[in-house]
């Protein structure tokens, strides 16, 4: 006769865990504790899981908060809070891909004659450069490295990174982010192929945006004069220099609360994206929450300009010839 038995399961055990991630130190999430209450309610629909002793969705805000300012060390944040490492993996992913799907409501770039005229006004309010609407320039965020093709990832700098390029408006937020680019490949390919340049090449008003030397000059985005010998030259390089800084300054406050951009992502090449966008996105949030966090001196030098020296192709030429005569016609009105 056959015996039967029932198996015996053991009860699960649950490491121990903290019964809040609540900290008044905010250099744990880098945002108040309203802050991140705002953020679950606006990311987040109500939910009753208890399962396990699941984690809130406030609690999810600021373990992926912590990830970004920590910076990034999944083993780390797991042991402190008291869950495994593959449930912060889990979170992480959750939270940077919803906060990423946000996207188009918090970064918007000008694109009909109405909104580049508020950008306009916005920026003479604030600075003196005439038809400016922002800046551009690209930055390198450091990534693991890749499984396939990590060549085209290694940067000019020794590491494998995505090249970032961002631009932003005199409010110092960020206007558009485009995060599609390996590290390998050079500021100005990234802007050719880019919204951002289809939509001021189709722009039929004086909107310019402002970039380093490492662009090629065309008549809606302006780069300062090479070794200035005339007073013109050098107060207009002055003027554009003080002003076109305001990306380097954005670059330096992101950076700064979300120390992750300036260390290494811990994540997979395809995740990567998505939490680069997350802290974009946060910081334009940020700034509408009025939740600030470090001031950012306005000399921070984020080092990723490339002097691209005398190269120029051949079929920006026209363009560059176009943007030397505005250039030279902006000057004329800056010394008046």
């Amino acid at each position: 006769m056959a015996e039967y038995f029932v198996p015996q399961r053991n009860p699960k055990v649950y490491q121990q865990r903290k019964t809040s991630l609540a900290s008044e130190d905010k250099k744990l999430y880098r945002f108040d504790d309203s802050s991140i209450c705002w953020l679950a309610n606006y990311l987040f629909e109500e939910s009753e899981e208890t399962r396990g002793g699941a984690l809130s969705n406030v609690d999810k805000i600021r373990l992926y908060l912590r990830f970004c300012a920590d910076p990034g060390f999944q083993n780390g944040i797991a042991t402190d809070i008291g869950v495994h490492q593959s449930t912060v993996s889990r979170i992480i992913a959750e939270v940077a891909k919803l906060i990423s799907s946000k996207a188009s409501e918090w970064i918007k770039f000008p694109k009909d004659g109405d909104a580049i005229k508020d950008a306009q006004r916005k920026w003479q309010a604030n600075y003196f450069f005439p038809f400016a609407i922002g800046a551009i320039d690209c930055t390198h965020i450091k990534i693991k490295k890749p499984k396939n093709q990590s060549d085209e990832y290694f940067c000019r700098k020794g590491f494998h990174s995505i090249n970032v390029q961002a631009t932003c408006d005199a409010k110092e937020l960020f206007t558009s982010v485009d995060i599609s680019w390996p590290g390998s490949v050079h500021d100005s390919r990234i802007l050719r192929n880019s919204e951002v340049y289809r939509i001021m090449q189709s722009v039929t008003n004086d909107a310019l945006l402002l970039g380093d030397e490492g662009y090629g000059i065309c008549p809606w985005l302006m780069t300062p004069f090479r070794n200035p010998t005339t007073e013109l030259e050098k107060k207009f390089n002055k003027v554009f220099t003080k002003e076109r800084v305001i990306i380097e300054r954005c670059f330096g406050q992101l950076k700064q609360r979300f120390s992750i951009l300036q260390y290494k992502i811990r994540v997979s090449t395809e995740l990567a994206p998505h939490v680069i966008a997350s802290c974009f996105i946060l910081h334009n949030i940020a700034k509408f929450l009025k939740d600030d966090y470090i001031p950012i001196n306005d000399d921070y030098n984020n080092n990723d300009v490339w002097q691209l020296g005398n190269y120029i192709e051949q079929q920006t030429t026209r363009l560059s010839e176009a943007g030397k005569n505005k250039r030279r016609m902006i000057a004329n009105l800056l010394s008046n």
